[in-house]
């Protein structure tokens, strides 16, 4: 049983032109994971993130609100595989 996880998230709602993704990043290096967040051309937000268990599933808690002007609406979760790496990423 590994105490690490790797997830990918696709947040729906009011997600972009609120600082989702740089309350995104600085919320992931916070918790200290790893990973990217981007817009998608459909006006949702996707982020890869991995790092411990307790972290992440933290992490996907704080999704479900996002930042204080964020309107969520619904967050899809899947695994994913993440090889490691450095820092946390916002993605153009």
């Amino acid at each position: 049983m590994s105490d690490t996880k790797a997830i990918h998230a696709r947040i729906e709602g009011r997600v972009q032109g609120v600082s989702f993704r740089a309350w995104t990043q600085i919320e992931a290096k916070t918790r200290g994971l790893t990973g990217w967040v981007r817009n998608e051309a459909d006006g949702a937000v996707t982020t890869l993130m991995a790092g411990p268990v307790a972290s992440v599933d933290e992490m996907l808690r704080e999704l479900n609100h996002g930042p204080p002007a964020a309107v969520v609406r619904s967050v899809e979760v899947s695994e994913a595989d993440w090889q490691g790496g450095h820092g946390f990423e916002i993605l153009r």
